[in-house]
């Protein structure tokens, strides 16, 4: 493990600071001359030390099956909506 020049616990509250904050984690970073990229790990080791999960997070382990059913629905309202244009142009053209 590589030693850090920010202890656990400012790295901990700079991490809270950040989720209980109306600033940008990026806004704090610079705030505290911080790179930002460092501040995101920081979040992401917070996050999965404390099981914390986001809607973001939730997507991205949404099942692969769910996601092929979400694909498959796409595919057949376009084909739908194809039709329905189709159908439009036509009952136009007839007036």
């Amino acid at each position: 493990m590589r030693n850090s020049k920010y202890t656990k616990e400012f790295r901990d509250e700079t991490v809270q600071l950040i989720l209980n904050s109306e600033k940008s984690a990026m806004q704090i970073a610079k705030d505290l001359g911080i790179n930002d990229k460092t501040i995101y790990n920081w979040i992401k080791v917070y996050k999965k030390k404390n099981n914390i999960t986001t809607p973001i997070d939730e997507t991205k382990n949404q099942s692969k099956s769910s996601q092929q059913e979400l694909l498959a629905e796409l595919k057949q309202l376009r084909a739908e909506n194809k039709l329905l244009k189709q159908v439009k142009d036509v009952c136009i053209l007839q007036r």
